[in-house]
């Protein structure tokens, strides 16, 4: 059963409004506008003739191929937890107080969140950890946070994008047919130059901080009520290295971070004195511990498996809102349109680049939008004696760069709920997330950076 053309744009632009009204306008909660938008559609193709069976199908499908990134999202909340009652991040934040130069402190935290990203293959696992602890540290140098988030995004992003390990970076070529290491190679052209912009404006923003720090009285608070409530002995340090040593061994991500956990459960008994009951209740709801003084409460409340269950939601409505548009043959309509109307390579680049934004945009999930039209367009690009190669770098810039600034999407809200920053806030000061799509349509309008067959 196939839907008419008006019928398939029909129900994209009744979701693309329920979606951007619902959640821009009305200000209600992520997960029921994408669960009521994915109803709708399901309830208009069931009316039009699209059987259950077909889109229950769909939908099983989709949440079985989400699961990895379930199982790491509360693995991050976890181990957060986990580091903050071992010490492990609060010795991070001491350090970095009294080592970094706040001029610096924003490069030095995209260049950091860069290696760890490369290095892990997960930039959610970066920002949940390296990312959580920087941010600490910009909160007592007096950094704006939302200086900090960009920061921490674009190096995480950066590093996710040419990571071997990463699964948007080994998806989205296999989706297309291409080789790992000719589509990370090639994502450079659009990738590198959003990333030397990025640095270039963290150096423009931190000469402000250069010189006499006017919070060194901030400082010392945050320095004192550390070490008044917590043993910061230097063996502190090994979950982190731990798991950067077994990541550069390319070990699995989950079991990594399951050693990290388990690591920093057993440190946190032994050097903060902890108890097991404790211990079990930061992993479920983070670390919880008031010490009396804001600054420092700010910091390391933070973390547990609960705290991630909002993000896990999201993704499960994700799913629910995009696997219908699959059922229903939406997308497969929108693919004919473009191989009836696209005359050039160059047309067709655009409408795929166009395509796959906007339907990024909507569903805010790159496992539902990557699976669904990536081997379909690839065909396209040989048909005009181009590489595929071509389609997996455009998928990364308008999916994976994209991901964090995507309020309703599911990588854009663990970003605002792990780093405690809106997206309105920080999105100006990440530009690599939205750089890659300028440069990638000068690319196309300008034939650099196309690789021909």
């Amino acid at each position: 059963m196939k839907l008419s053309t008006w019928k398939a744009i029909l129900l994209l632009v009744l979701s693309f409004t329920v979606v951007l009204g619902g959640i821009l306008y009305l200000g209600a909660p992520t997960t029921i506008v994408l669960i009521s938008a994915g109803v709708l559609v399901m309830i208009l193709s069931l009316i039009w003739g699209i059987k259950w069976k077909t889109i229950e199908e769909d939908l099983v499908e989709t949440i079985k191929s989400m699961l990895p990134a379930i199982l790491i999202l509360l693995s991050v909340g976890m181990l957060i937890g986990a580091w903050m009652m071992s010490g492990t991040i609060p010795l991070i934040v001491y350090y970095g107080l009294i080592s970094i130069d706040p001029s610096m402190f924003l490069i030095i935290t995209a260049i950091v969140c860069s290696v760890m990203s490369i290095m892990a293959g997960t930039s959610w696992g970066t920002i949940g950890t390296v990312g959580v602890a920087l941010m600490g540290v910009s909160i007592g140098l007096g950094i704006p946070v939302h200086y900090t988030a960009g920061a921490v995004v674009v190096g995480a992003f950066f590093g996710d994008k040419l990571s071997p390990l990463s699964d948007t970076t080994i998806m989205a070529p296999a989706m297309a047919g291409v080789k790992l290491v000719d589509h990370i190679k090639h994502m450079l052209w659009t990738t590198i130059p959003g990333y030397i912009i990025s640095l270039i404006l963290y150096l423009i923003l931190g000469f402000q901080f250069g010189g006499q720090m006017d919070n060194s009285e901030n400082v010392d608070l945050i320095l004192s009520t550390m070490s008044n409530n917590f043993n910061l002995n230097p063996i502190l340090i090994i979950p982190p290295l731990l798991v950067l040593v077994l990541i550069y061994f390319k070990k699995p991500t989950l079991p990594v971070f399951g050693v990290g956990i388990i690591v920093g459960c057993l440190l946190a008994v032994i050097f903060q004195g902890r108890d097991l009951l404790e211990v079990f209740a930061a992993l479920d709801t983070g670390y919880s511990d008031a010490t009396n003084v804001p600054i420092v409460d700010e910091i390391l409340q933070r973390g547990g498996m609960s705290s991630m269950l909002g993000t896990v939601a999201i993704l499960i409505s994700a799913a629910i809102f995009g696997s219908p548009l699959k059922s229903a043959g939406v997308i497969q309509i929108l693919l004919d349109k473009i191989v009836e109307f696209a005359k050039s390579g160059k047309a067709m680049m655009t409408s795929s680049l166009t395509l796959h934004s906007i339907l990024f945009t909507i569903t805010g999930s790159y496992y539902v939008t990557y699976a669904v039209i990536g081997p379909i367009i690839s065909p396209l690009y040989d048909k005009f004696g181009l590489q595929r190669k071509n389609w997996s770098r455009t998928m990364e810039d308008t999916g994976t760069a994209l991901s964090p600034i995507i309020p309703w999407g599911v990588t854009g809200a663990f970003v605002a709920e792990t780093l405690q920053v809106s997206t309105g806030e920080f999105f100006l000061y990440a530009p690599m997330t939205y750089l890659g799509i300028i440069f990638a349509l000068v690319y196309i309008f300008s034939g650099i950076g196309i690789a021909k067959k």
